[in-house]
């Protein structure tokens, strides 16, 4: 299957912030840094001010419209009753119940760019900068970028520190472009278990199936979610259409099955400015160990680690590990 993903790429970045004020943020901040980020960058960039994008004349070349609300093609073959195809960026907060940010004191989150994207890190930069004179969650606590690392994806060694490249700094505000590209391929070796993984789910995560959210997770649903979220954004950002036996792999998902279950569900809310509304975003967070014929499905479970998987990725939602051992 690692060749049918040739055309798939993605970057991953690590953004460290230094709080200038008290930051007061929420135990679960990709909202609060996603709902930010967007305000920030439409604010830089978008020359005619519009509240929406759909009516706008420069939609289909704007770095705003592509980014954050991206156009569907006029001949496209998927998503034809959807107003936007998926987000080609997933932004990762910090993973730990810390609110407060004292003044000094860091932070970092991690940013996934996929295909095209890639090409607009100077911007994610540059608004992130911004962002920090703005200012940031409640009170508008101020901060500012003090570097931005590359990772290199490598081989899956235990212990192993994941390589990083300094490719900005607030000392010289230079971005250098020596980091990697990575592909499938680079994910490998796929020595992982072919008959039992345990997979660990980070931030709530959240699984539609027949139309609904999934509050148990069958391996065949997990399997769902990521063939329609890596063939998406291999169709809208990487110019791929996967040539995947859909049907074939969600019946071979089905004998799949759970060895052991340590899952539970967890409800936070975020404020949505569009729907000016109160939005429930909860998911299930945890581990689950499946047992059955896994191989055909490592190259999918493996990108589904850097790219996330259901609703809400683009909040850092979604996010898991591949863990060899048991739960």
């Amino acid at each position: 299957m690692e060749s049918l993903f040739s055309q798939f790429k993605f970057a991953r970045f690590h953004f460290l912030l230094k709080a200038l004020d008290s930051l007061c943020l929420p135990e679960y901040k990709g909202s609060t840094f996603r709902g930010a980020f967007g305000y920030a960058f439409k604010r830089i960039v978008c020359v005619n001010r519009e509240r929406l994008c759909e009516s706008c004349l420069l939609k289909v070349k704007c770095v705003y419209s592509y980014v954050f609300e991206t156009p569907l093609p006029s001949d496209t073959s998927k998503m034809r009753k959807y107003p936007f195809a998926p987000h080609p960026f997933v932004i990762t907060p910090p993973l730990e119940e810390k609110r407060v940010y004292r003044e000094g004191e860091t932070l970092g989150f991690e940013l996934i760019l996929t295909g095209k994207s890639i090409d607009f890190l100077p911007y994610f930069i540059y608004t992130f900068e911004e962002l920090g004179k703005i200012g940031i969650g409640k009170g508008k606590g101020k901060y500012q970028l003090e570097e931005v690392r590359a990772i290199n994806a490598g081989e899956r060694i235990k212990d192993q520190k994941e390589e990083t490249i300094l490719i900005y700094s607030r000392k010289d505000k230079t971005l250098r472009n020596n980091f990697r590209v990575l592909k499938v391929d680079d994910l490998g070796p796929f020595d992982l278990s072919p008959y039992t993984l345990c997979i660990h789910f980070l931030t709530p995560t959240r699984l539609k199936y027949d139309g609904k959210l999934s509050p148990r997770l069958e391996f065949h649903i997990l399997i769902r979610n990521l063939l329609r979220r890596i063939s998406l954004l291999s169709y809208f950002h990487c110019e791929e259409d996967l040539d995947l036996d859909f049907k074939g792999l969600i019946e071979t998902s089905k004998s799949v099955k759970v060895k052991e279950e340590n899952l539970s569900w967890v409800d936070w809310e975020r404020y949505s400015n569009r729907q000016e509304t109160k939005m429930k975003m909860g998911g299930f967070v945890g581990s689950i160990t499946f047992e059955g014929d896994l191989k055909p499905f490592l190259p999918l479970l493996l990108l589904g680690e850097y790219v996330h998987v259901g609703k809400g990725t683009s909040f850092g939602l979604g996010k898991y590990e591949i863990r060899e051992q048991g739960l």
